[in-house]
C-alpha cells in the first residue's frame, strides 16, 4: 500500500472546517443560559470577596469578558544562516 496515505497538509476525516462539536454544544448552550447571573457573581465576589486574590480573579474574569483578554507581547530574536538567495540554490531554484 506504497503512497496511499494523505498528502501533507490534505484531510481526511474528521469534522468539517466551520461545524460545531456536537459533544460540546448542550454544554456551551447551557452555560450561555447562566451567563448573566455567573456576571453579577463574579462582580459580587470583585467587589465584596475578603479575599484579594478571590477580589483580583473575579475582576481580571469581568474585564476579560467586557473588553477582551490583553495582548501579550513576545520579544523573539533569531539568527539566519542562509539568505533567500542561498536557500533558492539549494532547492534548485
Amino acid at each position: 500500500m506504497a503512497g496511499g496515505g494523505s498528502k501533507p497538509g490534505e484531510r481526511r476525516g474528521g469534522r468539517q472546517k466551520g461545524t460545531p462539536n456536537k459533544a460540546t454544544a448542550d454544554v456551551k448552550a447551557l452555560a450561555q443560559q447562566h451567563t448573566p447571573e455567573m456576571i453579577s457573581e463574579l462582580v459580587r465576589i470583585a467587589l465584596n470577596a475578603e479575599s484579594e486574590q478571590a477580589r483580583v480573579a473575579a475582576i481580571k474574569e469581568v474585564l476579560d469578558r467586557g473588553h477582551g483578554k490583553s495582548r501579550q507581547s513576545l520579544d523573539v530574536s533569531a539568527e539566519v544562516a542562509l539568505s533567500h538567495e542561498e536557500w533558492l540554490e539549494r532547492l534548485g531554484g
